[in-house]
């Protein structure tokens, strides 16, 4: 590609960027002078591109509003950032919700790009290895995403059918403040205002959703991804755990999450934590863990899991290495 024509098309990729661009900038940019600017401008136009002069003292160029060019421009490392991106956010469950779209967006992107650089970036994506993700969470409609993002954004009511972890259905009027993605999953969270109250909804049980009539004021100080996290440690559970450890909530959030554990505070340098799990057995681990003085409130048979694991470790700091058992 000569340089004449491949700054021609760096001309429209800065147009691309939108804004009003001055000529000084474009000239700056592009290595050449002013009056070549306005060359390249008018290569553009005669290709039916529509280039809009813009006067006055913050004057310049501008590509015309609503204008996009159909093929798709996009720089090597560009390619490579919306690649890993679509296929991180696949992996993460953050594009789950729009179903197999962002298989044929990757599909969509590869087929227009160059066979030098998809031969590259095939390599990239070919050699790429993930951990192993735990079983993927079922993806939200579209729809239903759409609707009450456009619902959070707008401040205004809207209407769902829900699906409850027991199978239970009903229809809600949710005022939403927030979306949140944790663990791959989706949660609208917001006051249901049927009961006054503040509640926390899985998108992916949410089978419709319908924007009503008015509007609603959110809370001042809202913490939509705090308010999800503090639900779901708070959720129905087997076992109803309470400790006390010496420590802060930023250290014993490095092993205990916010989605886990609600931790409180004390003056005296301890704070209350409480949990609600289905299981006892990954606790005494994950104590151990924290490095930190405890103590076990309840219930009881956590801290005979404690006992064991203690006992377990001691028995194994102790055995000498040429004892051990085949």
């Amino acid at each position: 590609m000569s340089k004449p024509v491949a700054r021609v098309l760096a001309l429209l990729e800065l147009l691309q960027s939108g804004g009003v661009r001055t000529v000084a900038e474009l000239a700056d940019r592009l290595g050449v002078d002013e009056r070549t600017v306005r060359r390249y401008v008018d290569h553009l136009v005669d290709v039916d591109v529509p280039v809009e002069s813009v006067r006055g003292r913050y004057g310049g160029y501008r590509l015309a509003p609503g204008y996009r060019m159909p093929p798709l421009m996009l720089s090597d490392d560009e390619a490579l950032a919306v690649l890993l991106g679509l296929v991180a956010g696949r992996r993460a469950g953050l594009t789950a919700a729009v179903g197999t779209a962002s298989g044929t967006a990757t599909a969509k992107i590869r087929r227009v790009l160059p066979e030098r650089l998809r031969g590259r970036l095939d390599a990239v994506l070919g050699t790429l290895a993930f951990s192993a993700p735990a079983d993927e969470p079922p993806a939200p409609d579209s729809a239903v995403l759409l609707a009450i993002a456009d619902a959070v954004r707008h401040h205004r009511p809207v209407s769902i059918r829900y699906t409850a972890a027991d199978g239970r259905r009903s229809d809600r009027v949710l005022h939403p403040y927030g979306l949140v993605a944790h663990s791959g999953r989706w949660y609208a969270t917001g006051v249901d205002a049927g009961i006054g109250e503040d509640r926390t909804f899985r998108l992916d049980r949410i089978s419709g959703a319908r924007t009503l009539p008015g509007s609603f004021e959110p809370p001042d100080g809202i913490d939509p991804v705090e308010r999800v996290l503090t639900g779901l440690a708070t959720a129905p559970h087997r076992h109803e755990v309470t400790l006390l450890v010496q420590g802060t909530a930023e250290q014993i959030h490095a092993r205990l999450p916010a989605s886990v554990a609600v931790v409180e505070g004390r003056a005296d340098g301890w704070s209350r934590v409480d949990l609600r799990v289905e299981r006892l057995d990954w606790l005494p681990a994950a104590l151990a863990a924290l490095d930190l003085p405890f103590a076990v409130e309840r219930p009881a048979e956590l801290r005979d899991l404690v006992v064991a694991l203690a006992d377990r470790l001691t028995t194994s700091a102790r055995r000498a290495s040429g004892r051990h058992p085949l």
